[in-house]
């Protein structure tokens, strides 16, 4: 088999994987590029290349996409499904194009079912088949899901998805299989670590490729599907019409404590985004709390809202670079800025503070607390405190009425995520909430009581 470049640059927060393959005389393609460029543009670099053209499988929901960009930037050509006019320059393909990408060609495979337009691509050296880069549609363990277009298409594009793996099935089961979903992802079903896979080892082991026929197959998929963040729904938009070329990361703008608290009066909100152990400490009153980790865009995108003002709170330590790239890759191009100082401004000046008490040891076990789990469903039916009442967090907000009276005791599966439900709850006007700090293996050793599986 003919030998080839091919560097996954996965973001583990979103759970996508871009991929940057060499393609001859110092020129390479990307595949399925996120807004936030860095890590791309570093591998590039350090291997001598310059970026000629970049590649979309389909339009994406779950993150802003980088082609623009990279067009803008670079000088890439775009390549896409076609869709119609866009809002900037790109080459629309239709099944079985055929596109030549320096020593390479690209061939157009149409695999409707994560979304209508949705293509997969053929990597081949002459007529060497070298493997496929599926995007959204086969993935490792699983497929992509079909309900971010529109309820009523959801079905009917699980229809077509069941049609294009099998289609895709056809294949050599040596072809390597490149998704761009994976691990994390919320446009998947949860599956493993593995990134890659081959037709061969998807046919014998993917659960979707077991059941028997087109009906099962939808059953399961759907089946299969959990909740997803709203702005899922409007990022298809932009990423058609073209997001905003931002041509690097802008600092993010020092703002004094007289000028936070002046934005704050007029509608901002605070994104507190120091640890969850800093924001029980102290934290503004109504802040958000969403820790500079990983899944940090996915939450910001959940909890938070592009049309008002966003100012930052975070420790000396946290990147600003890494705020300001996280933020635009869900779409919040502009925020308003920085606390000047940190909290120790904020203190300094008399600013009021609010604590949201970390639960350890005897706290945990305190009788007359509601446990409050914040997880996805599918991760408290794998083991939770027994009677605790699940919402999770990315609907709290709407579903504050569900949440019982009285005393509450938040958890999720490390804390982070239950000190975000306790920010929320707090706006919502609840008092007495604790987090605890851990997950379900600390509460259990602090009870000494086991998990309970199921709904």
């Amino acid at each position: 088999m003919a030998e080839c470049t091919l560097i996954p640059v996965v973001d583990e927060g979103l759970g996508n994987s871009t991929y940057l393959l060499e393609v001859g005389s110092g020129q390479a393609l990307v595949i399925d590029p996120e807004r936030d460029l860095r890590p791309v543009r570093a591998q590039a670099r350090k291997h001598g290349l310059r970026i000629a053209w970049a590649v979309e499988t389909h339009m994406h929901a779950d993150f802003i996409s980088g082609v623009r960009e990279l067009a803008a930037v670079d000088g890439a050509k775009v390549l896409a499904p076609e869709v119609g006019e866009r809002g900037f320059a790109a080459q629309g393909l239709t099944d079985g194009d055929t596109v030549q990408v320096g020593r390479f060609r690209l061939q157009a495979l149409h695999t409707p079912g994560h979304s209508p337009e949705h293509l997969s691509y053929l990597l081949r050296d002459d007529e060497e088949l070298l493997g496929v880069f599926t995007g959204g549609s086969l993935m490792v363990g699983t497929a992509g899901r079909t309900d971010l277009v529109s309820p009523e298409r959801t079905v009917p594009l699980a229809r077509a998805q069941y049609h294009s793996l099998q289609r895709l099935m056809e294949l050599p089961d040596e072809t390597p299989v490149w998704p761009t979903h994976g691990a994390g992802s919320f446009c998947s079903a949860a599956s493993g670590d593995r990134r890659v896979s081959t037709i061969g080892l998807e046919r014998d082991t993917n659960p979707l490729l077991q059941v028997d026929g087109e009906d099962a197959f939808v059953q399961a998929l759907l089946g299969s599907m959990g909740t997803f963040p709203d702005y899922f729904l409007e990022l298809g938009a932009i990423n058609h019409d073209g997001p905003a070329v931002l041509g690097g990361i802008t600092p993010l703008e020092p703002l004094p404590v007289a000028r936070v608290q002046n934005l704050i009066t007029d509608g901002a909100q605070i994104v507190d985004v120091r640890s969850a152990a800093d924001f029980a400490a102290g934290h503004i009153p109504g802040a958000l709390s969403i820790t500079l980790r990983p899944v940090f865009s996915t939450w910001l995108g959940w909890l938070a809202t592009p049309d008002r003002p966003v100012v930052i709170v975070r420790s000396d330590g946290q990147s600003s670079d890494d705020i300001v790239a996280g933020a635009a890759n869900v779409g919040f191009d502009t925020l308003a800025g920085e606390l000047d100082g940190g909290m120790n401004a904020w203190t300094a000046s008399g600013g009021p503070v609010l604590e949201s008490p970390l639960a350890r040891g005897d706290d945990v076990t305190a009788a007359g607390r509601t446990i409050l789990d914040v997880r996805q469903a599918s991760e408290f039916a794998a083991g939770h405190a027994p009677r605790a009442v699940n919402v999770e967090l990315g609907t709290l907000s709407a579903r504050l009425d569900d949440v019982p009276a009285g005393p509450l005791l938040v958890m999720c599966g490390h804390g982070e995520r239950a000190m975000g439900a306790a920010s929320v709850l707090e706006r919502g006007g609840r008092t007495d909430v604790q987090v605890l700090d851990g997950g379900p293996d600390e509460w259990s050793a602090a009870t000494g009581r086991a998990l309970q599986a199921g709904s």
